[in-house]
């Protein structure tokens, strides 16, 4: 198999669902929104409840089965520590929480209905990995 083909299906495969969210609920396939709607304080219930744990257990199932499917999950293993890996999820947290959203949501979402918000927040999101990767590449 061609080494971009899982990553252009894996995309193609977002958007259509990312399409098809907004067209059957009218929802934003935000991931952090998503998932963030299952947790207290602000959790959801009932059906509400239901499309959201459907769509966060079909990212967990996807992998499983690409993985049943070929063999592999296309999954690394893990390239930082637990410690580091924590810390960054936190900072991620962090910086949905502040962006009123995460690079599903505005990335792909939100830049595809023209959203000026959503452009701010890729491009804070991009410059941000950028100068992570930098510092943690070549000066660390």
């Amino acid at each position: 198999m061609q080494q971009y083909l899982p990553a252009a299906l894996g995309g193609a495969l977002i958007a259509i669902s990312a399409v098809l969210l907004m067209g059957t609920l009218g929802r934003i396939a935000g991931i952090s929104g998503i998932v963030g709607r299952l947790l207290p304080p602000n959790g959801v219930s009932g059906s509400e409840a239901g499309w959201r744990i459907a769509f966060f257990a079909g990212l967990l199932l996807g992998p499983l089965a690409v993985g049943l499917a070929t063999g592999s999950t296309g999954i690394g293993a893990p390239v930082v520590g637990l410690p580091l890996a924590i810390i960054a999820g936190l900072l991620v947290g962090a910086g949905t929480s502040l962006g009123n959203g995460c690079t599903s949501g505005h990335g792909i979402c939100g830049l595809s209905r023209l959203s000026v918000r959503s452009a701010v927040a890729v491009a804070t999101f991009m410059a941000t990995a950028i100068v992570t990767v930098f510092i943690t590449h070549h000066l660390g």
